[in-house]
């Protein structure tokens, strides 16, 4: 039972992954049957060629010598099969890079507008390894290697039966060999593609690893840690590379076991042939024509084999790119049909919230109530883990409530586009991080008709200017991390947002890198904006928020208490405790 039930799933695996491959390949089977059809023409004329080198042969034993026409229609045969194959390669290598191009877009678009929890919950290399390695694995299989199985089969197909009118005894032993060999190359395939898959599993976690690794570079050499940093990694390198050996092997083995095959049945027919030939039962231009063929068929078997382990490559790539398939989209704008409009005071709303990042796990909101106003400076405290940051993602709906409701100017979430509520948001992550490009292009990302004026004002309010100044390219310089410190890239993601103008500023420990100057410059232009917009911030250092309208004390996801500092500090205990290991001034 436990046989039969391993090969039915392996046989299901096979299916649903030649189904995927097909389902990249389908836009495009008109191309790929015109490459087809210039393969088959390709392989008329390559099965002609044997016929017309036997007519030269007989040409020159004949009472009147005339090669003209034998030796012409040999060699324009030549010059229309290399236009053939040379027309067949350019449409397939056009064909073939289009597919893995629709691979990558599909990928790329599934990460941007896929839900944002799936994504964070995969390490962001073994994405990365998807769209780069994968898709080139499956650029051979689902192009060239589809077109070349056929080719190869409708090849050897027509030279056995050629070879059956030259000589049906000799053919009957050649199509015996091939057979047996056939044979044993299909019941090795499965393990191929198993060895493929292993190989580039291992690839992908190697890839998040190193990424990671060289993320944190700084940490790890100030630990002195690049030796064990450098032993895992090399253990995920060994790993793969034993995974591709292993595939490497298998290949061989299946390349190894036909050309062996091939290479008996051309001994076979080369002695019975010659033997046949003395007896006067094969003239020798037959028996040279026959062994054109038999040589000819190397090419075909070669051909399939070679088609059959990409396809097997192909299928196990194609299968971890339908792993993504795991990752839902996010709603759009026709899911939502609702829209909002300003109403009333409060702008968002939680209403007995609760949230959980898998099912089944424990509640990271649990019944959270909050209202924020329209205009004002709401802060969220609390020890770490409390919830506070999720508070943050599940405005911006990156999570979704398991019960309860999120409402925005009145409107539940549900009833809205994901870009519709994150319009009226500003977002500036705790870890800060500034995207490849320019200084004016991290600037300018959430809005870009942000006018020069503008730009120049926050820069000066979150006091990035005299840096500025300093920068070979000014705005137009290159981010590194070199040319940008962490509190640096803090200020810059501060005043994106503050470019955004939003109507509500999220600020998740927004001056935690600042020095007391910056910070108390930046806390001006936030309770500045608090009298005309909303500002959401969570904090970690108390200092920041103590003149914030309503504190949220957070702890093991519920919100215990609200009120000012004032209030808090002489009716909560958590809020007093927090206050007292800050030592922060009454």
């Amino acid at each position: 039972y436990n046989l039969k039930h391993v090969t039915d799933n392996t046989t299901h695996l096979q299916r649903s992954r030649r189904a995927i491959l097909w389902s990249y390949v389908r836009p495009h089977r008109k191309t790929l049957a015109f490459a087809l059809v210039l393969g088959l023409g390709a392989s008329a004329v390559n099965l002609a060629n044997p016929l017309a080198t036997r007519w030269v042969l007989d040409s020159l034993s004949a009472a009147e010598l005339n090669l003209v026409p034998p030796l012409a229609a040999l060699t324009s045969l030549m010059i229309l099969g290399a236009l053939l194959h040379w027309w067949q390669a350019i449409t397939l290598g056009s064909l073939a890079e289009t597919i893995v191009y629709d691979a990558r877009s599909s990928m790329i678009h599934r990460y941007l507008t896929g839900k944002v929890l799936p994504l964070t919950n995969r390490p962001a290399g073994e994405l990365t390894t998807r769209v780069t390695s994968d898709s080139v694995l499956l650029r051979e299989a689902s192009s060239a290697s589809l077109v070349e199985l056929i080719d190869g089969t409708i090849m050897l197909i027509g030279s056995l039966i050629l070879m059956a009118v030259l000589d049906p005894i000799l053919v009957l032993t050649t199509a015996i060999t091939i057979g047996i060999v056939a044979g044993i190359f299909i019941r090795m395939t499965p393990a191929i593609a198993r060895a493929e898959q292993q190989g580039q599993d291992a690839l992908g976690v190697l890839g998040g690893q190193l990424q990671a690794t060289l993320r944190a570079i700084k940490t790890v050499k100030a630990a002195g840690a690049q030796g064990r940093q450098e032993t895992k990694l090399l253990d995920l390198a060994t790993e793969s590379r034993k995974q591709g050996i292993i595939a490497v092997r298998r290949r061989a083995l299946t390349g190894a076991t036909a050309m062996t095959g091939v290479q008996i049945a051309l001994m076979i027919i080369l002695s019975a042939g010659a033997w046949r030939v003395a007896l006067g039962d094969m003239t020798v231009s037959t028996l040279v024509a026959f062994l054109l063929y038999a040589l000819g068929i190397v090419g075909p078997i070669e051909q399939i084999s070679g088609s059959i382990t990409r396809l097997q490559s192909g299928m196990a790539a194609a299968g971890r790119i339908q792993e993504l398939e795991d990752i839902d989209f996010e709603r759009t704008h026709a899911d939502a049909a609702a829209s909002t409009s300003e109403s009333g005071d409060t702008i968002v709303e939680f209403d007995q919230v609760t949230a959980r990042y898998a099912p089944g796990g424990a509640p990271i909101l649990d019944g959270v109530s909050l209202a924020v106003p329209r205009a004002g400076y709401t802060a969220i405290v609390g020890p770490s883990g409390a919830g506070k940051t999720t508070m943050l993602s599940a405005m911006l709906d990156f999570i979704q409530p398991e019960h309860g409701e999120i409402r925005l100017n009145g409107t539940p979430y549900p009833g809205l586009a994901p870009d519709e509520i994150r319009a009226h948001f500003a977002y500036v992550e705790q870890e800060t991080p500034t995207l490849p490009g320019t200084l004016r292009d991290n600037l300018t990302l959430a809005n870009p008709s942000a006018t020069p004026e503008d730009i120049d004002t926050v820069l000066k309010t979150v006091r990035l200017d005299e840096h500025v100044a300093t920068l070979p390219h000014g705005l137009d310089t290159e981010l590194t991390d070199t040319n940008v410190s962490g509190g640096q890239r803090q200020r810059i993601a501060l005043a994106r947002a503050l470019l955004a103008k939003p109507d509500i500023l999220l600020l998740d420990e927004v001056t935690a890198q600042l020095d007391g100057i910056s910070e108390g410059a930046i806390h001006d232009a936030i309770t500045d904006y608090a009298t005309r917009h909303a500002v959401v911030t969570v904090a970690h250092r108390l200092s920041t928020v103590v003149d914030a309208d309503n504190i949220a004390v957070m702890q093991a996801g519920r919100i215990i208490a609200q009120g000012t500092h004032h209030q808090l500090l002489t009716d909560n205990p958590l809020y007093q405790q927090l206050v007292a290991a800050l030592s922060l001034d009454k």
